[in-house]
């Protein structure tokens, strides 16, 4: 069964090759979707910013890729991790990075 979470990252994640580090993360767990920095929602993720994630694949892949995620890179600082279930409303086929965009939770 597929499962999708929505994860937004918070801590030292952005510069530090996060999103290519989270990109393998993916292959290794076997999970898709795709990631992003977010630097528009001070609010959330504080002046410095964040990392916003979409991860789907099997039950236990995500909660693998979860793991993999909470203790972050070697060179990254992961301080809290807000995690969110919700029902995919569209398939992806691989793990893509994308361009950081203005934050809009769908």
């Amino acid at each position: 069964m597929l499962v999708q979470a929505h994860l937004l990252i918070k801590g030292d994640v952005i510069g530090v090759g996060f999103r290519a580090w989270t990109k393998i993360q993916s292959k290794i767990t076997h999970t898709s979707g795709w990631v992003r920095n977010v630097y528009d929602r001070t609010d959330v993720f504080g002046p410095s910013g964040g990392v916003e994630v979409v991860i789907q694949g099997e039950k236990q892949a995500i909660e693998d890729m979860i793991d993999h995620i909470k203790e972050g890179s070697p060179i990254s600082r992961v301080d809290n991790v807000e995690i969110s279930f919700e029902d995919p409303k569209e398939i992806f086929e691989e793990f893509s990075i994308l361009k950081s965009q203005s934050y809009t939770l769908k």
